[in-house]
């Protein structure tokens, strides 16, 4: 050993005593190192590859089952939703036809079937007014314009 080395502190553990050496590999054997490390990235990658498949096996599988039960729910849904607007449609004509009847002994057939729809048509057309309004106001958001107002 050289001067130099004698100059080197050798680190203490906390109590008092002399660290270990550290054992480090001769400069040959490193090129086995390193193959094993490539060996083990590749073992590493190949495992994230297949965790990967796996994973999206998992995802696929669980987004059908969830269409699948989207599909169902919407489907009784629908069904039970117009069988519940066919209901309400058929209601609505028969109060239409009950307000005709009730007012002809006041204003006659003619008379009370004419203000029934007169009243319907004016409805339906502030209905068909106020949808107009806001598709003009979506259409103009769209757009990037203010909807026609300054």
């Amino acid at each position: 050993m050289t001067s130099a080395d004698d100059d080197l502190a050798v680190p203490l553990r906390r109590g008092g005593d002399v660290a270990p050496e550290i054992d480090t590999p001769p400069l040959e054997d490193a090129p086995e190192d390193a193959e094993e490390t490539l060996r083990s990235l590749r073992e590493d990658v190949e495992a994230l590859i297949a965790d990967g498949r796996t994973y999206l096996q998992s995802e696929l599988l669980y987004q059908k089952t969830r269409a699948a039960f989207v599909a169902d729910r919407g489907k009784s849904a629908l069904v039970y939703g117009a069988a519940g607007a066919l209901l309400g449609l058929l209601a609505l004509i028969g109060l239409t036809v009950g307000l005709i009847i009730a007012m002809t002994p006041h204003l006659t057939a003619w008379g009370a079937s004419a203000l029934v729809v007169g009243l319907l048509l004016l409805g339906a057309g502030l209905a068909v007014r106020t949808a107009m309004a806001r598709w003009t106001s979506l259409m103009g958001a769209i757009g990037g314009d203010d909807g026609g107002k300054t």
